[in-house]
């Protein structure tokens, strides 16, 4: 048991399991006798809760627990863990840790409401494999686990995106009745699944909830009819509204609000005024989520007017825009490009005493950026961190999109390099900004040694990342380079797309290499990639730049044959040619002809 307290792989975790199952009956006598004389007096202790209560920061705590352990008689088991949660809700979890495992080393007795707080400490700092390893106390201790040890542990396995063994454990503790399941402990395994995008298992596990003794409440369906309507599959979570009806569970604010929600992203008004009906009949009234989701609703679409309208009826209702409401109104504003009333309605969350978050950020400094105002996008860049909030890694893709866009590579490069300082990993949108950027301003160095750096890691590099490449390289003269990469994709497993031949064909005409381009368009269809309007377009101004009327016809014919149209470069190009070659319009309305036959 020693050796499992250290560590706790997770390939062992449910195995373990098991075995706590095979001494449940000696844990739980030798709890009762273990404990029948732990309950210490605290006479002339009273002020200790007072104490704890007054507890401001971790040295007081720290301070205070030292005391403790010193008196004779020891407080009560209570007053450690009245301690113990005020630090935990302090969010000194590793504090929590050190003192417990003090606690152990002098011996002073301990119960499951200790054990729960270091549990729950140990998979609140993402280390929920130490969690697993303070389950043998429970035994060594005869101390019962209980529904909030596993839920705890649960809940930790799914922060950490292990939701196979968050699943496993959940079934084992099922399967062989280790634990009957309560509300909370399905509620956090379908939070869990929901947020994965697991929402068919969320509703397998309310069915399995409806056969135990343990009925699926509001809060349950609550879950299943949030992660369907964001999924966006509004017609099954109203089926089950309907459903709760006819079982008699009310339905409640949260569950209207998840269906407004759904309702309002997909545009369908009549049914969000129904459900607003509904609810006031019920004497439920919206809350400032629900009219959160029908103004951003109503953003999304270009209503920003409308959206106002209801910002200032809610009001009128009295209940208060929060920082979502505003960030709605903004990104409406954004999108219609009325960058001024973006900043207002910034402005005004700040007048109000509502602060703003990393979001409000996000979108005033990419509506900067969009209109290539970078000195105002970089000067509120600077102003989030004397804010209290720190640049996430939209904040630094936009800004380095920005900064691209102007031509300040320098302060490109520096704003990169003060991400990876801050502690940002890079995500793919970072390097394809990086690789966009580099190529633009002719640095293929960079590009090729930030490309070369992609390649060893393997890790965020697809056909997307090989598509900035090859076109990055054709466009700065670097035509061999650009095909051996190419070539190179299919021993890497990479299947280049429609882009990828679009880019390599472009490259070849611009280069004069015509039988090259005829080449590459015949391969794409050899390897099940069908050209589109873009491929047609560009071999077909390669050869009327090259002045090749008779080999261009052919792909005119083949490019009017599937129903494409030539685009403004291809026009500009024929008009040019006619001037010098009338025939070609002749071409033209003879394919055309033949086409409408």
């Amino acid at each position: 048991m020693k050796k499992f307290f250290v560590c706790c792989p997770h390939n062992d975790i449910i195995p373990f399991i098991s075995a706590f199952h095979s001494c449940s009956a000696i844990t739980t006598r030798a709890y009762s006798s273990n404990h029948s004389n732990t309950s210490v007096s605290v006479k002339g202790k009273l002020g200790l809760n007072s104490k704890i209560e007054n507890v401001k920061c971790l040295d007081d705590a720290v301070t205070l627990f030292h005391q403790m352990v010193r008196m004779k008689p020891l407080p009560s088991v209570p007053v450690f863990c009245k301690l113990f949660k005020t630090i935990l809700n302090m969010k000194h979890y590793s504090a929590v840790v050190s003192l417990f495992q003090e606690m152990q080393n002098l011996g002073i007795p301990i119960n499951d409401f200790i054990l729960n707080i270091v549990i729950n400490s140990y998979c609140l700092m993402h280390r929920v494999e130490f969690g697993f390893s303070v389950l043998p106390i429970y035994l060594k201790t005869g101390i019962p686990f209980d529904n909030v040890t596993f839920t705890t542990l649960i809940r930790g396995l799914f922060a950490e995106n292990k939701v196979k063994l968050a699943v496993e454990l959940f079934k084992k503790l099922v399967r062989e009745k280790i634990c009957e399941p309560n509300e909370v402990m399905y509620a956090t395994v379908m939070n869990g699944l929901s947020k994965r995008g697991h929402t068919e298992k969320t509703l397998s596990l309310l069915r399995l909830m409806e056969q135990g003794s343990t009925k699926p409440n509001i809060y349950i369906y609550s879950i299943v009819i949030d992660a369907f309507c964001k999924d966006g599959n509004i017609d099954i979570a109203v089926n089950l509204l309907n459903e709760m009806k006819l079982k008699g569970i009310p339905s409640n604010i949260v569950t209207y609000s998840s269906l407004i929600d759904g309702l309002c992203k997909f545009g369908q008004w009549e049914k969000v005024k129904t459900l607003f009906s509904e609810m006031v009949n019920l004497n439920i009234y919206p809350n400032v989520r629900t009219f959160t989701a029908v103004i951003d609703g109503l953003c999304k679409e270009g209503k920003v007017e409308d959206a106002e309208e209801v910002m200032r009826h809610m009001t009128d209702k009295g209940v208060e825009p929060n920082a979502f409401t505003y960030n709605a109104i903004m990104n409406g504003h954004c999108l219609c490009g009325q960058l001024a009333r973006v900043r207002g309605v910034f402005d005004s969350m700040i007048d109000k005493n509502i602060e703003p978050g990393i979001i409000s950020y996000n979108i005033l400094i990419n509506g900067y950026c969009k209109e290539k105002k970078v000195d105002e996008a970089m000067q509120l860049f600077g102003e989030i961190s004397q804010r209290g909030s720190k640049p996430d890694i939209f904040t630094y893709n936009t800004i380095l999109q920005g900064l691209f866009e102007v031509g300040r590579i320098g302060d490109a490069k520096k704003v990169s390099a003060e991400m990876l300082f801050a502690g940002h990993v890079p995500d793919l949108c970072t390097e394809h900004t990086l690789l966009n950027g580099y190529f633009k301003y002719g640095l293929v160095e960079e590009a090729m040694s930030l490309f070369n750096k992609l390649e060893r890691k393997r890790e965020n590099i697809d056909i997307v990342s090989y598509n900035i490449i090859i076109n990055g390289l054709c466009k700065n003269g670097k035509l061999d380079k650009a095909r051996a990469i190419f070539e190179k994709l299919s021993l890497i497993g990479l299947l280049p797309d429609t882009r990828t031949y679009n880019i390599m064909i472009k490259g070849f005409c611009l280069e004069g290499l015509l039988d090259e381009a005829s080449g590459m368009l015949r391969k794409m269809g050899d390897n099940g990639c069908l050209p589109n309007i873009v491929t047609y377009n560009v071999i077909v101004q390669g050869f009327l730049r090259c002045s090749k009327i008779s080999e261009m016809a052919t792909f005119m014919k083949e490019m009017v044959g599937r129903g494409f149209s030539f685009d403004a470069t291809t026009i500009e190009l024929l008009i040019n040619v006619t001037k010098e070659n009338p025939s070609v319009l002749d071409m033209i309305q003879e394919l055309h002809s033949e086409n409408k036959k």
